[in-house]
């Protein structure tokens, strides 16, 4: 059975940093590409950032150079380290089975197998 589990959340002040773990159960991250996705309030939820089974990533440009997103698979984990955090940064953040490649996979409608989400607030 396929199970995501996020964690690592929180409440951050402004430019301060936060890791979110990603921790997968069913499936092989060899093979399989994990899209973080977050949802802020009154927003639609966007890819943040994906890594492929080939261990490419991609970044949303609002993001890019902040985040950085790695996998370790002996740990079965993806990881998305969040540096230089704004309040615009502030949503629930989410995790998701993709396909096998990133490319194509930009929109969350693409995605089956979601965590149940990790809150992170940038506030001062």
């Amino acid at each position: 059975q396929v199970q995501l589990v996020e964690s690592g959340g929180g409440l951050v002040q402004p430019g301060g940093s936060l890791r979110l773990t990603c921790t997968v159960f069913g499936l092989d991250l060899d093979y399989y590409a994990i899209g973080w996705f977050r949802q802020a309030p009154g927003k639609e939820r966007e890819r943040v950032s994906c890594i492929g089974s080939d261990g490419r990533s991609e970044y949303v440009d609002s993001v890019k150079g902040r985040f950085t997103i790695s996998r370790d698979i002996d740990k079965n984990s993806v990881y998305l380290q969040m540096n230089n955090l704004g309040v615009e940064d502030t949503a629930v953040y989410y995790c998701a089975k993709g396909g096998h490649f990133c490319s194509g996979y930009g929109s969350q409608n693409r995605y089956e197998y979601w965590g149940q989400g990790t809150q992170v607030t940038v506030s001062s």
